[in-house]
């Protein structure tokens, strides 16, 4: 079964939505202002995420990740500077470090969860954002299950799931902690993944041994 993750774009964004029980596809929770998304329909919804998304790849660049698995999009995560990002402000833990970036929303088919997706697609968030100028972290909003269920508890990220990808606290907070990943730990797992692929690709390229061939004056005289 062949895993992968590649960049998010508007082809792949539509393919999740239709191709998976993939959520927020009319959501615009983080994308727009309250009073914005609210006098919306679900159409027009759906137009002004697609909207959101290409101008993010156009002004900023790569903005998100989608896992593949055989090719099939199972999964995917969308990170953006803050400044992009109005929903955040609802938030009593923001506002997000000024040298961070935000990540919002990640998902899982649940027919792949607890396979190593989320993982995967954390480590191509990785190898996406190590050497981008001013980025020394990534912060997410969590949310932690407590006070019951709320309108927007699947828009957030479960802070276990963040805990367990290698984000920690930045600002506590009971049911909204404020999670962040510091680039440098980032930059140590590009290099394991760099490591581990170099010893793969050097134990399939090594050759086999060979034995040195004899001089012909070395050799003894034929019987």
């Amino acid at each position: 079964m062949a895993r992968t993750t590649v960049p998010l774009t508007l082809d792949l964004l539509d393919a999740l939505f239709h191709d998976t029980d993939a959520p927020c596809r009319t959501c615009l929770f983080w994308e727009r202002e309250p009073v914005h998304r609210e006098r919306l329909d679900p159409d027009e919804r759906a137009a002004e995420k697609e909207t959101w998304v290409s101008e993010l790849l156009r002004e900023w660049g790569s903005c998100g990740r989608v896992a593949l698995v055989d090719g099939r999009p199972v999964g995917y995560l969308v990170y953006a500077p803050a400044a992009y990002v109005p929903g955040a402000a609802a938030f009593p833990t923001a506002p997000v470090s000024p040298d961070a970036v935000l990540l919002t929303t990640a998902w899982v088919c649940p027919e792949y969860a607890g396979g190593g997706i989320g993982r995967l697609l954390v480590q191509g968030m990785a190898r996406d954002l190590v050497g981008r100028d001013g980025i020394r972290a990534v912060e997410a909003f969590a949310r932690t299950g407590r006070g019951g269920p709320s309108r927007s508890a699947s828009c957030v990220v479960p802070a276990d799931f963040l805990a367990r990808t290698g984000f920690k606290t930045q600002r506590a907070h009971p049911r909204t902690p404020r999670m962040r990943m510091e680039m440098r730990s980032l930059v140590s797992w590009r290099g394991e993944m760099e490591a581990a692929w170099e010893r793969i690709v050097g134990a399939v390229r090594r050759p086999k041994h060979v034995p040195t061939p004899v001089p012909r004056e070395a050799r003894g005289p034929r019987s």
